[in-house]
């Protein structure tokens, strides 16, 4: 299974064909415009499932399914935590829980962006302590901003995850320690010289040794689509064609 998140900056109906070369298995598209606005051709076929969420129609959260898998809603689905979904995956070789994540919640005022993840690990928690569980997306957060009286920062999001056995694979895999990451996956304005590590991929351990690669996008290859780059990873089972 290849799992890409990529933060396409809107208009994915003009760059999905970019990173469906990637061939990906499961897509999380944040600042997805709403599936009415794509244009399925032969460049950008039209995925098997897919789920979207959003108050934007120009810019929400789209996950997309371009192998077996199958996609539906957990019940337990808060929609306060907007953009957060938990999603039962199956229909591959093995079912999991998927977080798709855009963490940007403007109407929260405890906190509109790692604070939303931080209250979802609480409030899904026996999804997370039960389940195989995979985290992706835009966290829109970093160590290097972490507000030490603010309980929900992102160094405690990360030692909450790691109770609970669940790490992040670009770290793990890679040997990066968090805020000192070798590979950027946003570009403030899409300056170059300002590099920021704001996109990750946790997973629950029995997932975690599953991982076969991670890959991060590279800058001159991205930057004419998006401020973010794509974080791939691949879980070493093969790809299905649709």
């Amino acid at each position: 299974m290849k799992l890409i998140t990529w933060n396409c900056q809107g208009a994915f109906r003009k760059k999905a064909a970019q990173i469906l070369l990637q061939r990906p298995d499961i897509l999380v598209i944040p600042e997805c415009e709403h599936p009415d606005k794509l244009v399925f051709n032969s460049t950008t076929p039209r995925p098997n499932d897919l789920l979207w969420v959003g108050d934007n129609v120009h810019k929400g959260l789209g996950v997309f399914s371009y192998g077996d898998y199958k996609f539906q809603l957990h019940e337990q689905h808060n929609a306060d935590l907007k953009i957060i979904l938990p999603i039962a995956v199956t229909g591959g070789q093995f079912d999991f829980t998927l977080f798709a994540i855009w963490a940007n919640n403007r109407e929260d005022p405890d906190g509109q962006y790692v604070e939303q993840i931080w209250k979802a690990v609480h409030h899904y928690d026996h999804l997370l302590t039960h389940e195989p569980a995979i985290l992706t997306g835009d966290f829109n957060s970093n160590t290097i901003w972490d507000r030490p009286r603010r309980k929900g920062n992102h160094s405690a999001v990360v030692d909450k995850l790691a109770e609970k056995n669940i790490h992040s694979v670009y770290h793990g895999h890679l040997s990066q320690e968090q805020g000192k990451e070798n590979d950027p996956t946003f570009y403030l304005y899409r300056n170059k010289e300002k590099p920021y590590h704001l996109d990750y991929c946790f997973t629950s351990a029995e997932l975690y040794h599953k991982v076969k690669e991670v890959e991060i996008g590279k800058y001159e290859q991205w930057i004419n689509y998006s401020d973010h780059t794509p974080l791939m990873v691949n879980f070493g089972e093969d790809r299905k064609s649709t």
